[in-house]
């Protein structure tokens, strides 16, 4: 490969690069704190009148 054509294609893979690492940032971001994570970090434990209900209801289908 000439050099110009290495030039060309290292700066539009550090230009990827730069633009992956921005989504990634950005996605981060917009999904920081979401519904699953609360559940994930145990924000609704306490509410356990109807975890056993539904749980119960989960292995009854998996039996079906």
């Amino acid at each position: 490969m000439a050099e110009p054509a290495k030039k060309v294609a290292q700066q539009t893979e550090d230009r990827l690069e730069n633009l992956a690492e921005t989504v990634r940032e950005k996605f981060d971001k917009v999904t920081e704190g979401t519904y699953r994570d609360r559940i994930i970090a145990g924000r609704f434990a306490e509410d356990g009148e109807h975890g056993g209900e539904r749980g119960r209801a989960g292995a009854e289908r998996e039996q079906d």
